[in-house]
């Protein structure tokens, strides 16, 4: 791993081949089905517990809406939010905060989608003239990213951030959506801390890269 840029994030090289499965715990049913640990837990943390630090002294004294991104996003959002809960216990710059979520569709199978499918209410009314925080899991190509930035703008917000646990390098990558970069990663389909392949994976605490078994057993 390379230490890059303070928000553009962690940088971690297309030749890194990740962790020994053999030096981590992880639930044994998936043993066949993730080829090595991408990035351990404890290294997840940490780069979080960061990245609201940064979070901190951006919004400064302003109140915040985290609209967390579904499903992906919820181990990273609950965990984020609690670090500036915490940060601001510990300091005198507390913000406060309050969470609601947008459910996405984009991906089937390994394949992200050109449409941006948003489940349940739409109507996002109650960011006008707030301060804004979307967090997701992971941006790639960033279409998904640009259609909801697109969407929450129409309901005129005083400011919007995106915080990117996971920033992938493809193709035109959308690094410059994300203000707040946990890592950015070869494209190479990861699953675990709440990031799924078709719903399984989720409860995994480490961020691994799948197996081609894996991708078979679990297809749809």
């Amino acid at each position: 791993m390379d230490i890059g840029g303070m928000k553009r994030g962690i940088v971690i090289k297309d030749e890194w081949p990740g962790y020994s499965l053999d030096l981590f715990t992880y639930p044994e049913h998936y043993h066949e089905d993730i080829e090595s640990v991408y990035i351990p837990h404890g290294v997840i943390m940490n780069r979080v517990e960061r990245l609201a630090s940064y979070v901190m002294d951006d919004f400064r004294d302003s109140n915040i809406i985290v609209l967390c991104v579904l499903k992906g996003g919820y181990k990273f959002c609950s965990d984020l939010v609690e670090f500036i809960k915490v940060l601001g216990r510990n300091t005198n710059k507390y913000l406060e905060t309050r969470v609601e979520f947008i459910r996405l569709k984009s991906y089937l199978n390994d394949q992200s989608t050109e449409e941006l499918h948003i489940i349940g209410s739409r109507d996002l009314s109650f960011l006008r003239g707030k301060s804004v925080l979307i967090v997701e899991a992971i941006v790639d190509t960033g279409k998904t990213m640009k259609a909801l930035l697109k969407h929450v703008e129409t309901f005129e917000p005083k400011m919007v951030k995106v915080a990117g646990l996971l920033v992938k390098r493809v193709p035109n990558m959308a690094e410059s959506l994300t203000d707040y970069v946990g890592f950015e990663i070869p494209n190479r389909f990861v699953v675990g801390y709440a990031l799924d392949y078709n719903e399984y994976f989720r409860d995994l605490n480490h961020i691994c890269v799948i197996s081609r078994t894996g991708k078979i057993k679990y297809k749809v």
